[in-house]
């Protein structure tokens, strides 16, 4: 007799956002084979209500507490909840770009903004994964959602370029996790994670080799979704060849669920291996993405590129502080050796629950503050700029401040904030990591990152003086206008400034984020 499962409504709750987003797409879709006139500007409002109401359930959601749901497949904890809620926010601020964006090139049709709202219900799935098959399932949602939105423009050599780089590189990182994970299984038993955390101590009396080898290729599956060194190539590509709105939502969404699935999936693949492992690992690199990332940001003068690279440093800034969620609990000055050396100064615990603050406020600071100034690029690109070399070049924004002084002074403080500058919200997301990092013990690699972050402000700052300080080119072209364009960067720009000065409500919603479970 087949045995069906009971589940209960509340179980339910977990995927209600998802489920929105989904029906939303579904509706874009299906509204598109009756339309009669090229004005589809709906299309971004029903987008943006989509992602509202999603994200309304999710914030209800976070004040939920934790536990396993759905047979143990999914988790329902304020984490994952609160990831969702940011996602959501991003997804309906790239729906109000991608309108005047897509409609000044008339290519905005309803598959766009279907595409976007699929992705981001893969995001929401795959933060409350608790379970290896269902994870690379929302993981290739999302993935395969974002690589039709890469080369959704088809003009010209970049997007093809792009869509194809992201697509091979993707499918190769996504065969590491499922390997990896099919060799976990191979050890455990088991794909869940929670049970995982159980039967891994046991597994690694006789099976360590195989154990270590599905860890490594996890993690190497992960570091390609985040962006880390030296997993990194595929970002400046496809960052610079997909259609600006859609790398604002690949900036922030894809990066925020990755990193809330990488917290999840390693807090349960570390119970029973050797604690000195994954605190090298990790500490490792987020050496090397925070010193490579800006790096490789200072010499470029394509804007986009430059952002391309620095999303990689701000990976690594949030790297610093999932290391700080695997300091060995033993740990004492000089066992790591160096700047990867860990001294804590506080109980797990406490570092625990400010790590996962400080996460979600970076992450929540950093969305809002990426779509902004990939916002104001899509604002100022034009549509016959697309085949030629100095599209994004720095020239582009001189004098923009005598052309559009209210762009300008958005992306002004869009810069600052991913620079670090207070009063934006970039400088406390940095300064509640980088606290979390030095409770942790973590003291010279959080150095590390401050000098770092001090390196970068030399690029974004750049960009402010073209803007404020270089006069305006002669035959500089009118910018394109458009309502949605201009309410997505007000609104970025007032909440990049708002939580920056009053942080205290959201900073407490999220202090809730150390509630994830099994932890």
């Amino acid at each position: 007799m087949l045995n069906t499962p009971n589940f209960t409504l509340a179980e339910f709750m977990t995927v209600v956002p998802a489920a929105v987003l989904i029906v939303g797409a579904i509706v874009l879709m299906l509204s598109e084979v009756f339309l009669s006139t090229a004005n589809r500007t709906y299309m971004a409002v029903v987008g943006l209500v989509a992602s509202a109401v999603a994200g309304l359930f999710a914030l209800n959601n976070a004040f939920e507490p934790a536990r396993l749901v759905l047979q143990g497949f999914a988790v329902l904890d304020p984490f994952s909840s609160f990831m969702t809620v940011m996602v959501c926010l991003g997804t309906g601020l790239a729906c109000l770009l991608a309108s005047g964006f897509l409609k000044h090139r008339n290519a905005e049709r309803g598959e766009f903004y279907a595409l976007m709202l699929f992705a981001a219900a893969g995001m929401s799935l795959l933060a409350a994964s608790n379970e290896f098959i269902t994870l690379f399932i929302n993981l290739e949602v999302l993935s395969v959602a974002t690589y039709a939105l890469t080369a959704f423009l088809r003009r010209g050599p970049r997007p093809a370029e792009a869509g194809f780089k992201y697509f091979i590189l993707g499918a190769f990182a996504a065969a590491l996790l499922l390997y990896g994970a099919a060799l976990l299984y191979g050890a455990t038993g088991t794909t869940r994670l929670s049970d995982l955390a159980t039967a891994l101590p046991g597994a690694m009396a006789t099976r360590s080799g195989l154990v270590y080898a599905g860890f490594g290729l996890v993690l190497a599956g992960f570091a390609f979704k985040v962006a880390a060194v030296p997993f990194h190539m595929w970002t400046p590509d496809v960052y610079e060849g997909a259609p600006t709105p859609v790398t604002a939502l690949m900036s922030v969404g894809v990066k925020a669920a990755a990193f809330v699935a990488l917290v999840r999936t390693f807090l349960a693949l570390t119970h029973g291996l050797d604690p000195q492992v994954p605190f090298a690992l990790f500490s490792l690199l987020a050496l090397l993405t925070m010193v490579a990332g800006n790096l490789l940001a200072m010499p470029q003068r394509n804007v986009k590129r430059m952002l391309a690279y620095s999303s990689i440093a701000h990976a690594g800034y949030l790297l610093l502080g999932v290391t700080a969620l695997f300091v060995p609990p033993s740990a004492k000055a000089g066992d790591a050796g160096g700047v990867l050396a860990a001294t804590p100064l506080l109980a797990a615990g406490a570092v625990n629950a400010s790590v996962y603050k400080g996460i979600l406020f970076y992450l929540l600071g950093y969305t809002v503050t990426s779509i902004g100034a990939f916002g104001t690029l899509a604002a100022i690109e034009r549509r016959e700029d697309e085949t030629r070399g100095n599209t994004w070049d720095l020239e582009r924004l001189s004098g923009l401040a005598q052309r559009q002084p209210g762009w300008a002074a958005a992306m002004a403080a869009f810069m600052l904030s991913l620079a670090g500058v207070p009063p934006t919200v970039g400088f406390l997301g940095k300064l509640f990591l980088f606290s979390a990092a030095v409770d942790a013990g973590l003291i010279w690699l959080a150095v590390v990152g401050v000098l770092s972050s001090v390196a970068g402000t030399y690029y974004y700052l750049r960009v402010v003086v073209y803007m404020f300080m270089r006069p305006a080119p002669a035959d500089a072209p009118a910018p394109f206008r458009h309502w949605t364009t201009e309410v997505a960067l007000v609104a970025s720009a007032i909440a990049t400034v708002a939580l920056g000065i009053v942080p205290g409500p959201v900073a407490e919603w999220l202090s809730r984020a150390g509630m994830v479970f099994g932890n």
